[in-house]
């Protein structure tokens, strides 16, 4: 009896699948047998060329390397020369379909999975994938040699076995429904890439993959060129028919913001995505915006907008407090900014997840009370209790109020004003230094620096390039940064990247924050453990309010729109789909318009 009932458990906890996709949520929307996405254009014209700047702020590159910590990769490597096992679809929240894959079978039992290669695979050197090398890139991958976030969120896999040259399974050490599509979507590259190098030697040996681009030239630190290869082995299968249709990809690289805009007003580049305000309000318009000769718009999605904010480095004594954190953050006039500085265009951020369903709002569920009831004694009281709204300062409320607020906060945590400045019992000043890469943040700060200076704490802001800031963010050595942690659609493995204990030990990791809470590590495997999409839902609405009564970070804004602006010659699918990022959508699915 015993074992009948932990069979049935364990097809509870297998996510819903067929030999072709794996779904987290209900069915794969697209049955076996499927042609195409619906928001692609399968017949898009080939052919063509766009220009595009580099994509965040990293002005340079000095690699082709994108697995490890040292050097800065280039742009565009991912998404144009690495694929995997399986890609996951722009209109389901966690469904993942056949690439380098043509089957996909999970045990009865939720402990392995068993991938069949297709064996069209090839990479951009001739040579069939096989299962030897999907086995070496998680080797390596979940090696020390790179990045810590692959070991992170591949620490449940025991084990992986190549069957033959075209069939590979990995065992897992527990039934995590989401583990089939953590390997599953693992980056894939060939054996002989680096010719025998450690993967932290591999620096400008252009990767042996199967994507559908090949570097054609680069200047290094300048620009890259991918060619589109004639001899792409995917071009007609379902997961990328209508898809990477421009002949050539050409990154340029600005060393700021401001040229960079410029430029693209110069016609330097095609394709550029918005995220300031004031820019957005201001700068995009003129002639070639009346004349239609560039195009802008606000594309709405359906992202979970992820956290952006202030992220106190919990290392530093200063931020152990709660009372301090809670302090710091009313101090923040979200209303002032949206009103003076960002033309009325963003929405204040109360969730890790806001704009979806997996935000938490109001009390507590009795479901959500179930998982955080037994961890009360670790969470901050605030947990369990209605979630409260962000500070606010329109009327009847104000910025006075809550500074008051404030001041009474730090004085519990024994901070108190005296002799110019706010202090400790021991005289010491409250102060701390703001790091920063010199992006547009840099002009959100000022007013909250003065707002703090009226409780008589002094703020440093310092800006230095990229990649000092990205060494001193991967050695932890900072005391506040302003960071946005990504938006999905189904939390997971990643957790542990990111609020898990062990990672806060792990420089280059990305929990920033410090986070070592066992009561978080209890949620965050709830998450992880969840048997269906309703639990997951109630397990991420708890580990939300967790971290939001924490304040670790004081949270920004968000915007359920992507601002976007291009050249009049693109085409684009008629079908949007529901969870994309404005650039990789244009990458994958455009084309160029006929003359």
């Amino acid at each position: 009896m015993k074992s009948y009932l932990l069979l049935l458990l364990s097809l509870y906890l297998l996510p819903a699948y067929a030999e072709h996709a794996i779904s987290l949520g209900d069915a794969p929307k697209y049955a076996a047998g499927f042609t195409a996405f619906d928001y692609v254009n399968p017949a898009a014209a080939k052919g063509g060329a766009i220009i595009l700047p580099n994509p965040d702020r990293r002005n340079s590159f000095d690699s082709f390397n994108p697995f490890i910590i040292k050097g800065t990769s280039a742009a565009g490597l991912g998404a144009l020369m690495f694929e995997s096992l399986g890609v996951m679809s722009w209109d389901e929240t966690a469904t993942m379909y056949g690439l380098l894959a043509k089957e996909i079978k999970v045990a009865k039992d939720g402990l392995s999975v068993t991938f069949v290669l297709n064996p069209a695979a090839r990479f951009n050197n001739g040579a069939k994938v096989t299962a030897a090398d999907v086995k070496h890139s998680f080797t390596v991958l979940n090696s020390r040699l790179a990045a810590p976030q692959y070991a992170s969120q591949l620490r449940d896999v025991a084990g992986v076995d190549v069957l033959d040259s075209q069939t590979i399974v990995y065992r897992f050490k527990t039934a995590n429904r989401e583990l089939p599509q953590i390997v599953g979507t693992l980056p894939v590259f060939s054996q002989q890439w680096g010719a025998g190098k450690t993967l932290d030697k591999i620096a400008l040996e252009p990767p042996i993959s199967s994507g559908p681009y090949q570097i054609k030239d680069y200047k290094l630190g300048q620009s890259i060129r991918y060619q589109r290869r004639s001899d792409y082995w995917g071009n007609n299968q379902p997961t990328r028919r209508g898809q990477y249709n421009f002949d050539q990809i050409t990154y340029r690289y600005y060393q700021d913001e401001t040229a960079k805009l410029e430029a693209f007003k110069a016609g330097e580049f095609d394709f550029i995505t918005e995220y300031g305000a004031r820019n957005w309000a201001r700068q995009y318009q003129g002639p070639k915006f009346r004349s239609g000769e560039i195009k802008k718009s606000e594309l709405r999605h359906h992202n979970s907008s992820g956290m952006q904010g202030y992220v106190m480095n919990l290392r530093r004594p200063l931020f152990a407090d709660l009372r301090v954190r809670q302090a710091l953050g009313l101090a923040l006039d979200f209303e002032w900014l949206n009103r003076q500085l960002f033309y009325r265009q963003y929405q204040r951020l109360n969730s890790f997840y806001a704009n979806s369903e997996l935000a938490a709002s109001g009390a507590p569920t009795a479901q959500e009370l179930q998982l955080l009831r037994p961890l009360q004694s670790q969470l901050p009281a605030a947990t369990l209790t209605t979630l409260a709204a962000p500070p606010n300062t329109d009327p009847p409320n104000s910025l006075r109020q809550n500074l008051r607020q404030a001041r009474e906060l730090l004085k519990q945590a024994g901070w108190q004003y005296r002799d110019g400045a706010l202090r400790n019992a021991r005289g010491e000043p409250f102060e701390f230094e703001l790091l920063d890469d010199g992006g547009p943040m840099g002009r959100v700060f000022p007013p909250l620096a003065r707002n703090l200076a009226k409780l008589g704490i002094v703020v440093k802001q310092r800006d230095i390039d990229f990649a000092l800031y990205q060494r001193r963010l991967d050695d932890f050595d900072f005391d506040m940064v302003v960071l946005r942690f990504p938006n999905v659609q189904s939390p997971g493995q990643e957790l542990l990247d990111y609020y898990g204990s062990q990672a806060a030990d792990t420089k280059g990791s990305s929990n920033v924050i410090g986070l070592k809470s066992p009561a978080i590590d209890r949620l965050i495997e709830h998450v992880l453990q969840a048997p269906n999409r309703q639990q997951q839902i109630t397990a991420v609405h708890a580990l939300d309010r967790a971290l939001l009564a924490g304040h670790y970070i004081i949270p920004h804004w968000y915007s359920a729109t992507h601002r976007a602006a291009w050249r009049d010659r693109f085409a684009m699918p008629k079908t949007m789909p529901l969870y994309y990022q404005a650039g990789d959508w244009m990458l994958a699915t455009w084309w160029q318009k006929s003359p």
